[in-house]
């Protein structure tokens, strides 16, 4: 599983991102929260291969994994 990070949520990670295989998205949810509790503060999505979603998500070894901040158009 690959996770990247966008804007506030790089910064706050600062590519330390070391999370053991998880198989879903709340679980790796929690586990970030636990090792960044920044995250916490900050409303954010996460994608799972380019699509975001909002219930839980079954992730694959070979998923890509996208955390990102809220953004406004324009």
């Amino acid at each position: 599983m690959t996770i990247i990070s966008f804007g506030q949520i790089a910064e706050l990670l600062s590519n330390k991102i070391t999370i053991d295989t998880v198989s879903d998205t709340d679980t790796l949810k929690n586990k970030l929260e636990v090792e960044f509790p920044a995250l916490l503060t900050i409303k954010y999505a996460i994608a799972v291969d380019k699509k975001i979603v909002s219930n839980n998500t079954v992730i694959k070894e070979t998923s890509e994994v996208a955390l990102l901040p809220p953004f406004s158009g324009g």
